[in-house]
């Protein structure tokens, strides 16, 4: 088990960035692919971003891709996700998960953080 606490959410405007950072505890974060989702109101959640154990491969939904970036720093056990460009649509509750065996695309984590409202206006 590990504790995943998010941070960096906000009110920003269309075209503005964000950068949110997870913060892990608990565990040897080096083990875990470490992923972001986010859940919009009234909408499932979905795959934003993942990354493997050390940081050299990383998934992007397409919707994302070219955007926002994820990264992590295993020496401060902290997975970053720098959002550019945003747009009203990606305003959602943005959701770190780590997962102890796989990177996944699918909302399928081991753990989850408590989450971070992002809200992008028009």
């Amino acid at each position: 088990q590990v504790q995943l606490v998010e941070s960096g959410g906000g009110l920003v405007q269309a075209g503005g960035s964000l950068r949110l950072s997870c913060a892990a505890s608990g565990g040897t974060f080096s083990r875990y692919a470490m992923g972001w989702f986010r859940q919009a109101a009234g909408k499932e959640r979905e795959f934003v971003a993942a990354i493997n154990r050390i940081g050299s491969s990383t998934y992007y939904a397409h919707s994302v891709k070219g955007r926002f970036t994820i990264s992590r720093d295993n020496a401060k056990t902290t997975v970053y996700l720098q959002m550019n460009s945003l747009k009203p649509e990606d305003t959602a509750v943005y959701y770190c998960a780590a997962d102890s065996q796989y990177i996944k695309t699918t909302p399928s984590y081991n753990d989850w953080g408590q989450g971070t409202q992002v809200t992008v206006s028009s």
